[in-house]
């Protein structure tokens, strides 16, 4: 099926092959969004040259996504804008499950702290390079990964202490 590109859009993946020949995987769209998937080891060289090169000056999320398959199981997406074309683009990488590890791009977008932290949190992913990689959410000495699909749906008994939910009663 041919992709369906604006004219900016188009433009932004030929550079981005174009510069990236040997990590530059696929452009696909899928509801109206248009990503890339890359190899991750470049995730950070990639995401410098959109940034540059192709004003994707905001990115507005960082956030994670386990597809429980025995390869690649993990995914990192990149959502990032330039304001300038006025245009969105998803950028995404895969990682094993034996070493769910990528570089922080924490230098290219300060902005990309908190959700870096967030998917380390939920997801397990480390980032390298990530100037305060700690939980966000969960306590320091939380062992579990609440959004691995691995993780009980009501939670491990006696991990962490939860509130009461049920109204007091006199």
């Amino acid at each position: 099926m041919a992709l369906e590109l604006s004219e900016k859009h188009q433009e932004v993946i030929d550079k981005l092959s174009e510069a990236f020949p040997d990590s530059f995987i696929e452009a696909y769209q899928s509801s109206g969004d248009t990503f890339v998937r890359v190899e991750a080891d470049a995730i950070v060289d990639i995401c410098s040259f959109l940034k540059k090169e192709c004003h994707f000056s905001y990115l507005g999320d960082v956030f994670g996504a386990d597809n429980f398959t025995s390869k690649q199981r993990f995914e990192v997406v990149y959502n990032m804008v330039s304001l300038k074309d006025q245009i969105r683009l998803f950028v995404k990488v895969h990682l094993e499950e034996s070493n769910p590890v990528i570089q922080s791009v924490t230098g290219v977008w300060k902005s990309a702290n908190w959700p870096e932290r967030e998917v380390y949190d939920m997801f397990g992913i480390q980032f390298t390079g990530h100037p305060d990689m700690r939980r966000i959410f969960m306590p320091q000495d939380f062992d579990y990964y609440p959004m691995r699909k691995e993780f009980p749906l009501l939670g491990i008994p006696g991990s962490i202490e939860l509130p009461n939910t049920t109204p007091d009663t006199e």
